[in-house]
């Protein structure tokens, strides 16, 4: 049975976990608030970008770019996009369970055949794929603590080559997208080779302004194949300030979970110490109660 000096210190405990939860739980709240900011400056280009280049491939059909090559599936390549922390909920475990759901259900006889590779981008992502039998073509761990432009341009130039040279055949990107403070979605894109879907400005602006045939210069394929890099590089830039804003948010909803949990056992601890102590007290009174009368009977 605990004494009243092991509630007490229990409490104690627990109050400096409470305490050490709720400042995580800001340093969150403050990195989530400049993570919001970079997506939103990053998104308006990355949908320009998107918006240019499929309005000139609906103009030129026949543009020969292996980067839009859909060529024969022999080797893929994916990219987990995880934390290097943890602390944040189930945020990498859902990367991790759709990895595995990934290969084991779609891409088995590519894994039997070693035709298969991870390219792990977090520290935990590294963690997790080097303990599994699983190929691992290379690893960034604790990326997000120097994360930029630049850094990701150079993670697209090691991709962009592999696809090139035909090591790969299909670049597939498992990452959380960040939809609100308590909600994460895991999202399975492909970025090799390019594949353009309607964004909600170009949706909009098909169903408010005719098309406009614009005049280029120079001609419509330079403009592609010069494009088509930029996006690249503008995608995964996105998808990387995505995955930091859903780890933040997952992280901030995870620590206010565990300060309400804290403070409700808090609250057990000190109920529990008070009934304790009453017993205490009620039994050292009838012991005195007791010797008190056997000293009359006597």
């Amino acid at each position: 049975m605990a004494t009243l000096r092991d509630i007490k210190r229990r409490i104690v405990g627990v109050k400096n976990t409470q305490q050490i939860t709720k400042a995580m739980k800001m340093v969150a709240a403050a990195k989530l608030r400049r993570a919001q900011e970079n997506i939103i400056n990053a998104r308006p280009y990355y949908r320009k970008i998107s918006e240019v280049l499929q309005q000139l491939l609906s103009i030129e059909k026949n543009i020969e770019n292996p980067l839009l090559e859909n060529r024969e599936t022999k080797n893929i390549l994916i990219i987990a996009i995880t934390s290097d922390r943890g602390l944040a909920g189930s945020f990498n475990m859902n990367i991790f369970r759709e990895t595995q759901e990934l290969i084991t259900n779609e891409y088995k006889e590519y894994l039997a055949g070693n035709n298969i590779q991870i390219l792990s981008i977090g520290k935990k992502a590294s963690d997790y794929f080097n303990r599994r039998n699983i190929p691992v073509a290379g690893s960034y761990p604790g990326f997000f603590s120097y994360f930029n432009f630049s850094e990701s341009s150079k993670i697209v130039s090691e991709i962009q080559n592999k696809y090139l040279s035909g090591e790969v055949d299909k670049v597939i990107v498992i990452y959380n997208e960040f939809k609100s403070i308590i909600q994460q979605r895991t999202v399975i894109e492909q970025i090799l080779p390019i594949q353009f879907k309607a964004t909600e400005a170009s949706d909009k602006n098909d169903k408010t302004a005719p098309a406009v045939d614009y005049i280029y210069e120079p001609d419509q394929i330079t403009i592609i194949n010069s494009l088509l890099p930029k996006y690249l590089k503008t995608q995964l830039w996105r998808i990387l300030l995505e995955s930091y804003a859903a780890e933040q948010g997952a992280r901030m909803t995870a620590m206010e979970m565990a300060t309400e949990n804290a403070k409700e056992l808090i609250s057990q601890l000190k109920l529990k110490y008070n009934k304790e102590r009453q017993a205490s007290i009620t039994k050292e009174i009838l012991e005195i109660v007791s010797g008190a009368n056997a000293l009359k009977g006597s």
